[in-house]
């Protein structure tokens, strides 16, 4: 029987980036996971989709699992031959009850690794712009629970000393007990006037920050409603953050977006708008699926040699169109002789994955630009090949027919309307709480209008929605449906779209702060 095997790992604050390479290795070849509320569940994304994913979490609004259900499904777990992730937020070791369970483990001979994580006492005032230690103004940085167990009796921790600190303090768990850890340290003789920062959900793109000083901390918490989980930095290094606040200056900080891409592709998306600072919310209104029926694309594939072009509109076809090829026995040997046309750059990435370089791709990222170079190229006579999706605009075959061209068109994918979680974006969406929708073709626009019960129903729900398209095709699609779009990308990739919302919302900024 196989032997099973437990791996603590720390998830890191919550920013998806900061898991350690060793922690994604080991979720990569997980069973079981289980994971706590402060994972950030995007991580779960590394294991295998056949893993099974237990939530050890809250439970309703604020009770815990009992840990010894979680120290007994470890164990049954590890029985039953299975890899077993323990994933916990932070560090497993920094106040996250990881010796408790590496105790048991030890207890019951179960083998297990410890994976450290990034914990939230350094890296959550770092994305703060406040670092714990700093030459000239913290020599010593002190941890401290925010929550005592409630069941030592009474509290452990040594109020007068603390108050005497010099350096810098930082309380995790610590939002609930604001009154009572900032009553404690001015009593103890903790000066009134010294800064502190409060961090709610440090290096999420949601996270917020509120600075004050011991004395009136606890008013601004209360209009700002400062809830859990946060952080609490104490001393004189929160000054630096009026100079160092990097991460919640990006551009599109604190902004949610929605992306309409397909699941499969968001990522690059997604991963972008994180970069500058934003909430990607994933609302894929299309799929990719195979055509219905393979028989002319086959038959193309199968006279290849008869044919001087082949043309490809996008990424979708180039992975559809190379996959068909290598089901029916065949590489990137069979494109001998003929020139590859690629709508765009990324397109032309796409088809270099299957070691075939694209011989022209257009300066527009459109059918038009297409035409404009093939017509340079001289196509009267010869016999063009277009893999593309199922549903496309006919300018491109239909102008090449007028240059003189052969033209076949075959379908190597389609595309159709997932099901989505209609409810809960229009109720986000009527609460304002998505700020911008990004479309990236046609498809995603159309299919998005019929997903949401069509405009009439849409209109009274985007009157404050900024719409983001990838190019004119797109926008020009999405004006004809009736929706207002207000960015549209100067070339047709994702990065120029992410590019040009930068751009909208830094204009946004700067005639705020005029005005």
């Amino acid at each position: 029987m196989r032997i099973g095997k437990v791996y603590l790992i720390g998830a890191g604050p919550g920013d998806p980036g900061l898991l350690t390479i060793y922690g994604k290795a080991c979720l990569e070849k997980a069973d079981v996971v289980l994971y706590d509320h402060l994972a950030n569940p995007a991580l779960l994304d590394y294991a295998p989709s056949q893993a099974e994913r237990i939530y050890v979490g809250r439970c309703g609004r604020g009770a815990y699992r009992p840990q010894e259900e979680i120290h007994r499904l470890l164990i049954q777990k590890v029985q039953e031959g299975k890899q077993v992730v323990r994933l916990k937020g932070g560090d497993p070791f920094v106040f996250g009850r990881g010796g408790e369970e590496a105790e048991m483990l030890a207890e019951q001979s179960v083998p297990f690794e410890i994976v450290p994580g990034v914990t939230s006492a350094v890296a959550v005032p770092a994305y703060a712009g406040i670092p714990v230690t700093h030459r000239t103004l913290a020599s010593t940085v002190t941890f401290v629970t925010g929550h005592e167990d409630p069941s030592k009796g009474g509290t452990v921790l040594e109020w007068p000393r603390l108050a005497t600190v010099d350096g810098t303090l930082v309380f995790l768990m610590g939002a609930k007990n604001l009154p009572t850890i900032v009553h404690r340290l001015m009593e103890e003789g903790k000066s009134g006037d010294t800064p502190i920062a409060l961090i709610q959900w440090g290096t999420y793109p949601k996270q917020r920050t509120v600075v004050g000083m011991l004395s009136d901390i606890v008013a601004k918490a209360e209009v700002a409603n400062i809830q859990p989980p946060t952080i609490i930095v104490i001393g004189q290094v929160v000054q630096l953050r009026e100079h160092m606040n990097w991460f919640e200056s990006r551009p599109l900080f604190g902004a949610r977006i929605l992306v309409t891409r397909a699941r499969s592709q968001a990522f690059e998306l997604s991963r972008l708008l994180l970069a500058y600072g934003g909430e990607p919310v994933e609302c894929p209104t299309i799929e990719f699926l195979p055509p219905d029926n393979w028989k002319s694309a086959d038959d193309a594939i199968g006279h290849l040699d008869t044919f001087q072009w082949l043309v490809l509109t996008s990424v979708n076809g180039v992975q559809h169109f190379m996959r068909r090829l290598w089901h029916l026995g065949r590489d990137a040997r069979s494109l001998h002789g003929m020139r590859v046309c690629c709508i765009g750059p990324r397109t032309a990435e796409e088809l270099e994955k299957f070691g075939v370089q694209a011989d022209v791709v257009p300066s527009k990222f459109q059918a038009e630009g297409i035409l404009e170079v093939m017509k340079k190229a001289g196509v009267a006579g010869q016999r063009v090949l277009i893999a593309r999706a199922a549903q496309a605009r006919e300018i491109l075959p239909e102008e090449l027919r007028r240059l003189g061209a052969e033209v076949q068109v075959v379908s190597v994918y389609q595309t159709v309307i997932p099901q989505a979680a209609v409810d809960a974006i229009v109720g986000r969406l009527r609460s304002q709480e998505i700020e911008i929708i990004t479309f990236a073709s046609s498809s995603t626009v159309r299919n998005f209008v019929e997903l949401f019960g069509g405009m009439k129903e849409l209109k009274k729900n985007l009157q404050h929605t900024i719409i983001g398209c990838i190019g004119p095709i797109t926008a020009e699609t999405a004006r004809e449906l009736g929706l207002q779009v207000d960015v549209v990308a100067g070339q047709n990739t994702i990065p120029a779209l992410v590019e040009a919302l930068v751009e909208y919302r830094q204009r946004q900024t700067r005639a705020t702060v005029s005005s």
